[in-house]
Order: C-alpha cells, then sequence, then structure tokens
C-alpha cells in the first residue's frame, strides 16, 4: 500500500480527551475516531489490526471444536423476560421500541438468544455437545465511558456458548474454552493468567478471567509470580482427550491467582515473598459454566439416555477483539508509538524514502516495493514528500514492526537500513537481503 494512495489520518498532538495510553496512540495513529461518548470509528489501519485479532481468535475457536454463526445486535425483550434478566439487567441495557411498539433491546451478550436458538432445532442427547459462538457488535450503556477502547459503549465480541448434558460433560467444555483462550492469547504475544473471578449478571458458578499484567490495568490482580513461566499449550493438543485437557487446566490453576473482587489476603500472604505478583491488569478474557440457569427457565431440553428430557448444562465464553487491540497497545508501547507484535501489525515492514523525488532512492524503492508484494509480504510505501525525521515520527507511531531506510548515502554503497521497530535493532542490507530477510 501507498501512503500517498492511503486514509492515514495522522495527529501530531495529542487529544486532550485520551487519558491512557492506548486511547492516545489509537487517535494520533489514525486507527479510530469518536463519534459518541464510548464509540468509535474504526479507520483502516485500525480495522487492519482488528481484523487480524478476530483471525486468531476465530483460529482458535475453530480449532477447539467451536462452530462459527452469526446472530443479530437487535433482540426481543420477550426472550429477556423468559430467562428473567430483561428488569434485572439494569440500565447497561438499551431498551428501544420498534414502530409497532414492540420492546426490543440492543443486545448486551447472547445467551438468550442462542438458548432459544437451540431448543428450537436440538432434541436429543445425540446432538451434544455443542459449542456455537459469533463475532458481533455489543452495546452496554456505560454510565461513564471512557479508556476509549477499554470502556466503550460499543465493542466487538466474540462469545461462544456450549450445550451439554449433564455437568461433567459441561466441565470439558470448559476447559476446553479455558486451553483454546490460552493458546488464543499467546499467539497474539500476550500473556495471560487465568484468575477466579466474579459471575456478575452474566450467572453461574465457575469462571475465570484472563489478565495480562500491565503497568496502566484498570484494577489490581494478585497471582503467584511461576505463572509468567508456564508453558502455553502447543499445536497438538487434543480437545477431544478430556483427561490431557483437565491436566492442562489443574496446572494453570494450581497456584494463586484472582482478581480484586475474589483476592484472599491470607492465601496470598502465605505464598514466599519472592513468588507474590501484585500488579495491575487488564481483562482480556472471561468464560463462565452457569448450568441450567438459562436452560431450565426457557425449556432449552434434550432427551437424554434414558429418555426423559433434560435442560442442558450451558457455559458463555467470551473475548472482546476490540478490547484487545487496546490492550495489545498497553502492553507494547514506548514513547515513540506502538510496537506492534507482527502477528497483528497492521503491515509487516514500513518502506521509508528518505529522499523523495531522487532517481536513485525512487527506483530503488519502487523495486524493494514490488518485491516485497510479490514475496506477500504486508508493505507501506510512505512516498510523501516529508523530510525524514517526519517518516520516522510516523513508521514508529503506527508501530511496523519493521523499517527499510532508502537514503543516497546507504545506496551509493548498494546498503539499505533495516529497522526492528521492537528493540531499535539496525543492520545495513543489500536491498535484495533485506527482502529475503523480511521473508
Amino acid at each position: 500500500m501507498r501512503l500517498s494512495r492511503y486514509f492515514l489520518p495522522i495527529l501530531r498532538e495529542t487529544p486532550k480527551e485520551a487519558d491512557i495510553v492506548s486511547h492516545r496512540l489509537m487517535l494520533r495513529a489514525g486507527m479510530m475516531r469518536q463519534e459518541a461518548a464510548g464509540i468509535y470509528a474504526f479507520l483502516p489501519l485500525g480495522l487492519r489490526v482488528l481484523n487480524k485479532v478476530c483471525r486468531i481468535v476465530r483460529e482458535e475457536q475453530d480449532r477447539s471444536g467451536a462452530i462459527e454463526m452469526l446472530m443479530p445486535t437487535i433482540q426481543s425483550a420477550d426472550l429477556w423476560r423468559e430467562s428473567g434478566r430483561y428488569d434485572d439487567y439494569g440500565k447497561e441495557m438499551l431498551r428501544i421500541k420498534d414502530r409497532h411498539e414492540r420492546d426490543m433491546l440492543y443486545g448486551p451478550t447472547n445467551e438468550e438468544m442462542i438458548t432459544e436458538i437451540f431448543r428450537s432445532y436440538v432434541r436429543s442427547y445425540k446432538d451434544l455437545p455443542l459449542n456455537l459462538y459469533h463475532i458481533q457488535w455489543k452495546f452496554r450503556d456505560e454510565v461513564r465511558p471512557r479508556f476509549g477502547l477499554m470502556r466503550g459503549r460499543e465493542f466487538l465480541m466474540k462469545d461462544a456458548y456450549s450445550f451439554d448434558l449433564d455437568q461433567a460433560g459441561a466441565e470439558h467444555s470448559y476447559n476446553k474454552m479455558f486451553v483454546a483462550y490460552l493458546r488464543t492469547f499467546a499467539r497474539l504475544g500476550l500473556k495471560a493468567i487465568p484468575m477466579v473471578a466474579e459471575t456478575g449478571p452474566i450467572g453461574g458458578n465457575l469462571s475465570h478471567e484472563f489478565i495480562i499484567l500491565a503497568s496502566t490495568g484498570e484494577s489490581e490482580v494478585y497471582c503467584h509470580r511461576d505463572y509468567l513461566d508456564f508453558a502455553v499449550p502447543g499445536d497438538d493438543v487434543d480437545f477431544d482427550n478430556g483427561p490431557a485437557l483437565q491436566q492442562i487446566v489443574s496446572k494453570w490453576t494450581s497456584l494463586y491467582a484472582a482478581t480484586s473482587e475474589k483476592h484472599d489476603a491470607t492465601a496470598f500472604g502465605a505464598l514466599p515473598q519472592d513468588k507474590q505478583v501484585s500488579a495491575r491488569g487488564i481483562e482480556v478474557g472471561h468464560i463462565f459454566y452457569f448450568g441450567t440457569k438459562y436452560s431450565a427457565p426457557m425449556k432449552a431440553v434434550v432427551a437424554g439416555p434414558d429418555g426423559a428430557e433434560h435442560p442442558v448444562h450451558m457455559g458463555s465464553y467470551g473475548i472482546g477483539p476490540s478490547r484487545l487491540v487496546a490492550a495489545l497497545i498497553e502492553a507494547f508501547h514506548d514513547d515513540a508509538g506502538i510496537k506492534w507484535p507482527e502477528t497483528v501489525a497492521p503491515f509487516k515492514v514500513a518502506l521509508l524514502n528518505l529522499k523523495q523525488g531522487a532517481a536513485d532512492t525512487d527506483a530503488a524503492c519502487e523495486k524493494l516495493y514490488a518485491a516485497l508484494q510479490a514475496r506477500g509480504i504486508e508493505v507501506l510505501y510512505h512516498d510523501l514528500d516529508e523530510r525524514p525525521g517526519s517518516k520516522f515520527a510516523t513508521a514508529d507511531l503506527i508501530g511496523v514492526p519493521w523499517q527499510i531506510l532508502v537514503g543516497p548515502k546507504g545506496l551509493a554503497a548498494g546498503q539499505v537500513e533495516l529497522k526492528r521497530r521492537s528493540d531499535g535493532m539496525r543492520e545495513a542490507l543489500s536491498p535484495d537481503d533485506a527482502v529475503v530477510r523480511l521473508s
């Protein structure tokens, strides 16, 4: 992509309304624009990152055996009245009426709707287990939306819902999602620690939040230091092997880890002092097992092996991809801007022409641009007539993992400079070697 043909509205000044790093950098880097309190438009650069986050989330959901679908954003209030949550949910729910004066709502979550879909089609235990998920926009009318995407009103959510005949089956489904989440966050470049958590308005009696440690985190969390060195399950994990999955989950829940709401100061204080980690944390995922909380009142039942009808046991599992974009920035940035992990970076390399309009640098950049594209490498070619310092600042701000600097002095020696954004490493290479290095 040539920057001269791209839409990248960079802001040189920090917006006054931005309180935290991710909010400031997303606005400055032209990733998003606020349209109303807690509601943002994703601009092209931000959408590229969001789509890559969604791709990784989707791949790990599919790997675990979950099946993708898509539910609407607008739901009937009647479904929520069946479950008993319509009046209980509070002012965070945006309640609306259609032209026929029917009560509707903009979905803050989808437990009721997925239960209604399930009960319409599934009749027998032979069709279980089942896990359905979608990636869809949600709306929760936060009283004080702030911190950009970290606490917005409209947000993108991956929510999955499992259905099993009994508690044992449901716990296996829970373990599948537990392990899938470990893998998802690791692929995003994050070390996420599962912590015992409150269930909140979702309900249930088993719940874990997946927390990344960050100095700008929203709340205090507590855990055993050894979690920071635990190895995440590899590509060969067998999601159908119940005992093997349980062994992984048991390991990842064997040590102390809790959010502030579930913190036990006595138990934490009993840990060796060098193993105590008290830090700020950002929630990036939340999983719940809630049994028959929705299936019983909504009559989502299946015929069991005994011929009797049984309300199915359910769980729900959420990851907020839009929130994850902000969380990644909180975890990976410096004073100059964002430092994206390669798996989610909007482009892999920024090609910087340090003397736009010069025959030698223009020709070298065109050749490099074509060679990188031919190898399928996502490249942003900064071909605008700007000073080198401005180009450096833009590349650092938007956080592209690699930069190729093409200047007349280097070209005279047959070289370009390759810079790694994460640590500032620089290396002089021939243009061809630079392409090979990035392949």
